[in-house]
């Protein structure tokens, strides 16, 4: 009986002990209740709005300081630069003196071409110098229409489409395809222009070793794990390439990239900057080189800067491509449209170009003739493939590092404009992600005569056994 009641005692004092516990929690929540419904319905805190006075005005004003817009310009930042005093031709005049130009790209020589000229000044009396407005308003003009037909009849494409910015052609091109959750596998060596497409696309971008075939075969078997993985819907999928790449001078092998494209189910984009009007028997490009059909591509981009001796640049491929690009394409829908006269300069260029193909030839031969009399110069070598007008001299050894390089190659420079003879440093900004070494980028032409080539390279073999010394 004893034990019973001693249960009994225990089990109501838990009892007691766990109302006393169940009790005290209610008590705090409903007092945390109270106090939220009570801080919901308080006034915020308004201060008294007043003007300030004159004098505290002048005070906050004499207390600001203002952050810089840009950190502070150094002497490096500044230095100086040669005026040219004449047109960007094969010769120009810097400081009263002529001067081989060896830092233009005027690939077939026909910047300051009289027929060029004349074509330009009949077009600027006609029209003036444009609409100074976007294509979609009221800037379209029929020389642009002519210049967009003549393009894709000369290549071989359906339609083209203008953009009046070279800079911006591939910069515009790539985010008109290219999405959040696409797939870009682009060379680590592109061109700045080619970034900052990249950038603005937010697509996933994948970067292979500069022209090496095995290092893009590995990306696309990647790509595909990750798709056996993740068995995710397929999404649009690039290849991003230089015909003839402006940071290396190397020739794409379009042939194994074409191969590889079509074997992982990949489009291709192929920036033709340095190479419309330069290869293949008429100069039309990458595709006449190694003979393949140029529906292979499915995108081209080209700067008409280079060859075309005009400026802007230009998409061509089939309609479907085009057409989209004209709502789509930032630079063709934001940006006042190419000026006419500059229009006509290409269409005037292409046709002396499909006149005289000859023009072709001689630029070959320069190229080959530059390459043959710096096959020996010391403390130099030449990176750039044989066939390229975009010819880049390193140093050899290197000093270690892009701006040290850089920082001597731009002495070289210098030296050589003392002896007559323009040449430019490859510069690059902090945002530049290429990679490969500085170098001094030579830009041959067909406008160049031997003598300018022999005289050029004669001056760069004395300056570089001056810098042994």
């Amino acid at each position: 009986m004893e034990v019973w009641q001693s249960l009994w005692e225990a089990q109501l004092g838990d009892a007691v002990v766990f109302g006393v516990r169940f009790g005290g929690h209610l008590i705090v929540e409903v007092v945390l209740a109270v106090v939220i419904v009570f801080l919901l319905f308080q006034k915020s805190y308004q201060p008294a709005s007043r003007p300030l006075s004159e004098k505290e005005i002048d005070q906050l004003v004499e207390e600001w300081t203002p952050e810089p817009l840009h950190p502070p310009v150094t002497k490096e930042m500044t230095p100086p630069y040669p005026v040219l005093e004449s047109a960007a031709g094969p010769t120009v005049q810097i400081n009263g003196r002529k001067v081989i130009n060896l830092s233009t790209a005027n690939y077939l020589g026909f910047v300051g071409d009289e027929r060029i000229k004349e074509s330009c000044n009949a077009t600027l009396l006609k029209y003036g110098v444009g609409a100074c407005g976007p294509r979609g308003f009221y800037g379209t003009i029929d020389v642009h229409l002519d210049l967009e037909t003549k393009i894709a009849s000369f290549l071989g494409t359906s339609e083209s489409i203008l953009y009046s910015y070279g800079l911006a052609t591939a910069a515009s091109c790539i985010p008109a395809f290219c999405k959040r959750g696409d797939i870009i596998i682009a060379d680590d060596g592109v061109s700045w222009g080619i970034q900052n497409g990249l950038h603005l696309s937010r697509s996933t971008i994948k970067y292979f070793r500069h022209n090496d075939m095995g290092s893009l075969e590995a990306r696309l078997k990647e790509v595909r794990k990750e798709d056996e993985r993740k068995k995710k819907p397929l999404n649009r999928r690039f290849i991003v390439v230089e015909a003839i790449y402006q940071n290396s001078g190397k020739l794409a092998p379009l042939g194994e990239i074409v191969r590889l494209k079509e074997k992982y189910l990949f489009r291709l984009l192929v920036d033709e900057s340095n190479s419309i009007g330069v290869l293949g028997k008429s100069g039309r490009g990458i595709s006449e080189h190694f003979n393949i059909p140029i529906e292979k591509i499915d995108i081209i981009t080209a700067a008409m800067g280079t060859a075309f001796a005009s400026a802007g640049g230009f998409c061509t491929g089939s309609a479907k491509v085009v057409d989209h690009q004209r709502l789509s394409g930032a630079g063709y829908c934001f940006s006042a449209s190419l000026p006419p006269f500059l229009a006509t300069a290409s269409i005037s260029a292409i046709e002396l170009l499909e006149d005289d193909p000859s023009v072709l030839a001689r630029l070959h031969n320069n190229i080959a003739l530059f390459h043959k009399c710096l096959s020996d110069v010391s403390g130099i070598r030449i990176g750039s493939d044989t066939r390229s007008p975009v010819v880049l001299l390193h140093l050899r050894p290197s000093l270690g590092s892009f701006h040290a390089d850089a920082a001597y190659l731009q002495t070289i420079a210098d030296e050589m404009l003392e002896h007559s003879v323009l040449m430019s440093v490859q510069k690059r900004t902090a945002l530049d992600n290429c990679a490969l070494p500085a170098g001094i980028r030579v830009c041959i032409s067909a406008g160049h005569t031997e003598s300018d080539i022999i005289s050029a390279t004669a001056v760069l073999k004395k300056v570089m056994t001056s810098k042994k010394q």
